[in-house]
């Protein structure tokens, strides 16, 4: 009772490590069973080859047996048409015996035809199941290549969907706001160097003018303008009180 008990937990934990194993790669143990097959079938076509040697020679046999008989059969009717009864009788006996071993050779050579037939269907049958098998494998195979690949695809696209939950959609709000304070960035520098070139182009636009100013006075000086074409007042307010002051004498 405890050693049945101890094999039938042994035989639970081998069942278990089996579906393991199948669970693990079960396209691997198909081929396993699919190889050990075809080796048992191997194996059967050894022994149907053993056994058709068999039915040949029973074959022989039986040709032995019919040859003999026939020339039993040709004897008797010889020594009959000689006279010879005896000898004929004594040939007469053996005919019986030789149909009677014809008989059994027969029945037995039926026997080991019926036999390999059936044997030989069995095979014929098994290898074409194996066929099936084998096709069923690679199919097999190849949908869950297939289906393991398709599993792979969907979850990189899920991976790759840019939604604020997911790692992407995290990563491209972390850009997106990268990129709007270079942007921002950008925008003030922007802002403040327009400010500066209006300062820029106002003072620039003073220096135009007392330069302009400037000239006009040494074409006065020079006499290529009239002195009452020149804005005096406005020499005066720019060029200041050293410059007021020698136009005086001068008039």
């Amino acid at each position: 009772m405890i050693l049945e008990k101890f094999f039938g937990a042994i035989r639970a934990q081998l069942n278990k490590l089996a579906n393991f194993f199948w669970e693990k790669d079960p396209i691997a143990q198909m081929q396993y069973e699919y190889d050990k097959s075809v080796e048992q079938l191997q194996e059967g076509r050894k022994g149907l080859e053993m056994y058709r040697a068999l039915v040949e020679r029973v074959t022989r046999q039986v040709a032995a047996n019919k040859d003999h008989v026939l020339k039993l059969e040709a004897q008797i009717k010889a020594y009959l048409k000689a006279g010879e009864r005896d000898t004929a009788a004594k040939f007469a006996l053996e005919l019986e015996r030789a149909k009677k071993d014809l008989a059994q050779n027969e029945e037995q050579l039926n026997m080991h035809e019926q036999a390999y037939g059936n044997n030989l269907k069995k095979i014929q049958f098994a290898g074409k199941n194996l066929l099936a098998v084998r096709e069923k494998i690679q199919k097999y195979d190849a949908d869950l290549k297939m289906s393991a690949a398709e599993a792979e695809i969907a979850k990189l696209a899920e991976d790759l969907d840019f939604n604020v939950t997911t790692d992407f959609g995290q990563i491209e709000d972390v850009i997106q706001r990268k990129i709007d304070q270079n942007r921002g960035a950008v925008r003030v520098s922007a802002d403040l160097s327009s400010r500066g070139v209006g300062e820029i182009e106002a003072e620039e636009r003073v220096e135009k003018s007392m330069a302009e100013d400037a000239l006009r006075r040494y074409e006065v000086e020079l006499g290529i303008r009239a002195p009452e074409t020149t804005p005096i007042a406005d020499s005066a307010k720019n060029l200041g009180p050293a410059v007021e002051q020698k136009g005086k004498e001068t008039a």
